[in-house]
């Protein structure tokens, strides 16, 4: 195989400052954008997925390109395809394009360049198929398998809301033209239900000023910092992101060794698609330790973030030559591992819910009607 300069990838100023930076929770959205402006990831796994198969069929990029764009179903991404394919019969690359193009990222730039200059570029494409596709089947595992107690969880606020703001108010009405003390349960509900009823406008002043905050301050490291460990300390959660984001990391090098992307450029196409503080960092740290002389596997023993077990496998890795195989392996095991532990925590909290919305209604409904048993029992 060629070698490959690694100066040869880096791109000119004004195409980086292009590119907008990924969403910080990017492990959670869906199949479509969310303001990033960028082609959906399934929209993505089609066209590399065909665009691949055809040019892996011996037909030319031109022609290849043609074809893909007069099977797309939307007549914007039509538009966007046949642009493509106008830029590349005017002479530039498709790599180029791409990088021109706000709709893809730098991480497909780098990847389709590489396949373009070690003539692997079909493969490359099929590869980058698989990822999206991938990445889009872990997602919705995960969306699937916390959608159904989202759901359930915001139907017995949106009850307990109703109780707490029209039921409640109804029978403290009664309560007071009839007066004498109230039990000590239904003044407490009562008393709750005043405060909130005063205070409902405040309190949603204070959720839009959290979101304000967030999406002013969400760019930042300071923010990133203490939001990436605060979710990590976080019993159960702390877990799956962390296996969430190992298994996308693992996943991201196999594509990039297995199109045999130099290690430091690999890392830097990394850092750029994974935003989470501490694989930012460590890999900040692992270019530089890299250039030095250290191992991939010894670099990233220093941070804390990546487990024993997967910086052994790297080291094997590293050790027999087999990067792909083993990132391979690392990210199908995290991605098991991360869907077992979604789903059984979404079948122990559909019966917890449940119990919940059933105890909290009951409290609220037993409240107010004790006061008029015992008035009953009075007479």
């Amino acid at each position: 195989m060629p070698s490959i300069d690694i100066s040869n990838y880096k791109s000119p100023q004004k195409r980086v400052q292009k590119k907008k930076p990924a969403s910080v929770f990017e492990f959670m959205n869906k199949d479509i954008s969310f303001g990033n402006g960028q082609l959906s990831d399934k929209k993505k796994e089609g066209f590399y997925h065909e665009l691949g198969t055809l040019i892996r069929s011996g037909i030319d990029i031109k022609t290849s390109l043609e074809l893909t764009s007069s099977s797309a179903s939307h007549e914007k991404d039509k538009q966007l395809f046949a642009s493509i394919q106008k830029e590349v019969i005017a002479g530039k690359s498709l790599s180029e394009t791409l990088m021109d193009n706000q709709k893809f990222s730098r991480y497909e730039y780098y990847s389709i360049r590489i396949g373009e200059e070690t003539g692997r570029l079909g493969e490359v494409l099929s590869e980058l198929a698989k990822y999206f596709k991938n990445k889009i089947q872990q997602r919705r595992k995960i969306i699937g398998a916390i959608t159904y107690p989202m759901l359930v969880l915001s139907t017995s606020f949106a009850a307990i809301f109703f109780m707490i703001k029209f039921v409640v108010p109804m029978f403290a009405d009664v309560f007071k033209r009839f007066g004498g003390k109230l039990p000590y349960i239904t003044s407490l509900i009562v008393g709750f239900s005043d405060w909130f009823d005063r205070y409902i406008y405040l309190l949603l002043l204070l959720v839009m000023g959290l979101i304000a905050f967030y999406v002013i301050n969400r760019k930042t490291v300071w923010f990133k910092k203490y939001v990436s460990l605060g979710l990590l300390r976080m019993p159960i959660v702390g877990d799956i992101l962390k296996k969430i984001y190992l298994a996308r990391f693992a996943n991201t090098m196999r594509l990039l060794t297995g199109t045999s992307t130099p290690l430091l450029q690999a890392l830097g196409m990394v850092r750029q698609m994974i935003t989470f503080y501490p694989i930012e960092q460590s890999l900040i740290v692992a270019e530089k330790d890299i250039l030095l002389g250290l191992s991939l596997s010894a670099t990233l023993a220093k941070a804390d973030f990546y487990p024993v077990k997967f910086i052994q496998m790297i080291k094997i890795a590293e050790e027999v030559n087999k990067l792909e195989h083993f990132f391979e392996q690392l990210a199908s095991q995290y991605t098991e591992e991360v869907e077992y532990k979604t789903n059984a925590i979404s079948s122990m909290l559909e019966p917890l819910i449940i119990i919940f919305l059933g105890l909290a209604v009951g409290v609220i409904l037993i409240a107010m009607y004790l006061p008029m048993f015992q008035m009953s029992n009075s007479f």
